[in-house]
């Protein structure tokens, strides 16, 4: 028996756990996986008792990690992040018909899919894979094709075209009955679902009202959500107002769904890059995916 089979725990249990603790909830990582809870929650357990601690506990309103299971997360994501796109370079070698890129789970879904639709009826030849991550480093984009990064636009190694500029507003669903607001501090006494932007560099309720020059403490018992997407869920399911990007929210106003609660609008001077390691020539296919793209911003 090698030392890799008999130390280290199954590959699934570690995805299983990648998955809950990037979802928050076994019943979201069990839907992603195309599992039962039941099967996760059996996962998580082999996982466990593999490693001689417990990774999670369980509270009132959801899962935390514990200050071990802290600890592992800080080694698997990145472990299998560097897997992952490993395996997709080398399954997709050279090939001048792939195009890989990497972006964070909200560009994915709410922004690129959509232009990737578009893209595959006018190029059927050309295969683009899309890695998401929420955890997307400068030195990460050597991996792909390319990749979408939020920021300033400047990194040393990489080649950066701006996408779209970061625009930030307050929205809701149009079922979600709510008075006229016309101030600020109207805004504030709504029911705002917050956003948990401690892990990753993101705007919340407290720095959108910053902006505006108007302090805000969220309440002790708001509904509070990790991630922009499940945020945007949880608006679009009429819990309450959440912080809108435009990138995400531009579709589902045009199409009815939500709506923007008021005229005050956040420009952070920051935008998404479509970003290329200056090193590594583009292929062709990869060099009419990114003239397709820039057309379109």
């Amino acid at each position: 028996m090698s030392r890799f089979s008999r130390h280290l725990p199954p590959l699934d249990t570690l995805i299983a756990f990648e998955a809950v603790v990037r979802t928050g909830s076994f019943t979201r990582a069990a839907s992603e996986l195309y599992l039962t809870q039941s099967a996760v929650s059996k996962q998580i357990k082999l996982l466990e008792q593999h490693l001689g601690a417990v990774l999670f506990e369980r509270r009132a309103r959801g899962i935390a990690l514990t200050s071990a299971g802290e600890g592992f997360n800080a080694i698997v994501e990145p472990m299998l992040e560097s897997l992952l796109a490993n395996v997709l370079r080398l399954k997709a070698g050279h090939s001048s018909r792939n195009v890989s890129v990497i972006c964070t789970h909200a560009v994915a879904q709410y922004w690129l899919f959509p232009r990737l639709l578009r893209f595959n009826e006018q190029h059927p030849e050309l295969t683009v894979n899309i890695h998401a991550s929420n955890e997307i480093s400068e030195s990460d984009i050597a991996h792909y094709d390319f990749g979408i990064l939020y920021g300033h636009g400047h990194w040393s190694s990489l080649k950066a075209d701006k996408l779209f500029d970061e625009t930030i507003y307050p929205i809701a669903s149009v079922k979600r009955a709510l008075p006229a607001i016309d101030s600020l501090e109207a805004l504030q006494t709504l029911p705002l679902i917050q956003l948990d932007a401690s892990a990753w560099n993101c705007l919340d309720w407290q720095d959108w009202f910053s902006h505006q020059g108007l302090r805000y403490q969220a309440p002790a018992d708001a509904v509070t959500f990790n991630q922009v997407n499940l945020v945007f869920e949880a608006v679009l399911q009429g819990m309450g107002v959440g912080l809108g990007w435009e990138f995400m929210a531009r579709e589902r106003i045009d199409q009815g769904a939500i709506r923007q609660v008021s005229a005050f609008v956040v420009h952070t001077g920051q935008a998404d890059y479509l970003v290329h390691d200056k090193q590594a020539p583009c292929s062709p296919a990869a060099l009419v995916f990114a003239d397709w793209l820039l057309a379109l911003s």
